[in-house]
């Protein structure tokens, strides 16, 4: 896990990056659930990257994956902003009611 005086050790960055590349879940999201800057975070992914770059573990998306890449995004952006509404709604009513 993190060492004390903010460093990490290589055994947690590793995992932490692993994190990011098998759950295709956006870096901020992950560096908030470990409770860790999203830039430092961006940073050991980008290190990783560059590192197995020529790796065949993590191939170039195609175009038609890229497509299907943007529309998730974009789905996924509008279903969160739905339901930050739905929960701010949620909390309106719910104060109205007491």
């Amino acid at each position: 896990m993190a060492e004390s005086r903010g460093r990490f050790t290589p055994e947690y960055k590793d995992e932490a990056v692993r994190l990011v590349l098998d759950s295709g879940r956006p870096i901020s999201a992950v560096a908030k659930d470990l409770g860790i800057d999203e830039g430092t975070l961006g940073g050991w992914v980008a290190t990783w990257r560059r590192a197995h770059a020529n790796s065949a573990e993590e191939e170039p998306l195609s175009m038609s994956e890229r497509a299907r890449l943007r529309e998730l995004e974009k789905e996924n952006r509008e279903l969160r902003m739905e339901r930050e509404f739905l929960s701010k709604a949620a909390a309106f009513f719910a104060q109205r009611h007491q």
